[in-house]
């Protein structure tokens, strides 16, 4: 369907919004773009939370879409949710598109995000028209696949920790989480340091410097708890299956990815039905989304 472009983002303010679930837990989420536009569902990374990412937002609202981007359980003002698996997500985004009044919906999730987004794709059928996972893990049983091949050291740590249970993972989440609490733009590139491949670090100036400051200091806001929900998530059975899945997806993955491995985009892409595989030489886990015009032009083009 044909959609009016809306190309200035500051004609919407962005609305942060709370609901209460079924359960008793609350979610936060942020909406920006303009009303009754097809919501874009954004999937944030791990660890981040409801931060704002203006070139995303630009380039939805460029399409006639409307930005929701939701607090993953256990960071800042959502409720944790201890337990959680990946599959979890679709119920929390069905609650939000329900109070929002949209029937239907597509969706991007980045690095951590990726899992949920296709989560989404999976349980939601019926409502989801269409998936980008951007850099994004895939199962940790994955047949095949050599799961931490190619991963920073820092990320092996953390992911072996998780691997081990809560204990284990706590000790390595709470020694980074003073840093990230209070990371500021002009340090970023060194808080981060060896996960940054040298595209990344070209790309992390100014704005999205700022941004990525702003989401790492918002990670931890509220402790370690979705950060640390997340990962025990991923590390588990997600709790559906990717074969399952008939949404259009498209696969994005750089191979100069030190968070996410190349090998998981590929092995993605080879094992969700029918994915369209954009697998990019000389792109790293920021670089990628830099500007992700392209990548929201395909995920349009799914819904038209």
């Amino acid at each position: 369907m044909a959609r009016a472009p809306f190309p200035r983002r500051d004609l919407y303010p962005a609305i942060v919004e709370r609901i209460e679930l079924a359960d008793g837990r609350t979610v936060e989420y942020l909406v920006e773009g303009p009303p009754g536009g097809l919501p874009l569902v954004v999937h944030h990374g791990t660890p981040s939370g409801a931060v704002p990412f203006p070139p995303l937002v630009d380039a939805a609202v460029k399409h006639g879409m409307r930005v929701i981007l939701h607090s993953r359980p256990g960071y800042g003002g959502s409720t944790p949710h201890p337990g959680r698996r990946v599959a979890d997500v679709a119920a929390d985004v069905n609650a939000i598109l329900d109070e929002e009044g949209a029937a239907h919906f597509v969706t991007l999730g980045w690095s951590g995000g990726g899992p949920h987004a296709l989560a989404c794709a999976a349980l939601l059928p019926a409502r989801c028209l269409g998936v980008a996972s951007v850099a994004g893990v895939a199962p940790f049983d994955a047949a095949g696949l050599d799961w931490m091949a190619g991963m920073d050291s820092d990320n092996v740590s953390e992911f072996g920790a998780a691997a081990q249970g809560v204990t284990e993972l706590d000790k390595v989440l709470t020694a980074v989480a003073g840093d990230l609490a209070h990371v500021q733009p002009g340090h970023i590139v060194e808080a981060y340091g060896s996960l940054l491949s040298g595209v990344d670090v070209k790309v992390l100036t100014g704005g999205f410097a700022d941004w990525l400051a702003a989401s790492s200091r918002y990670s931890v806001s509220a402790g370690v708890a979705g950060w640390r929900e997340d990962d025990l998530a991923f590390v588990a059975d997600w709790g559906f299956a990717l074969g399952t899945i008939r949404v259009p997806v498209a696969v994005w993955q750089g191979d100069q990815d030190r968070m996410v491995p190349f090998e998981h985009g590929r092995w993605l892409a080879a094992h969700v039905a029918g994915a369209e595989a954009h697998l990019l030489p000389g792109e790293g886990h920021l670089s990628l989304m830099s500007d992700p015009g392209a990548i929201l032009d395909r995920l349009v083009a799914h819904a038209v």
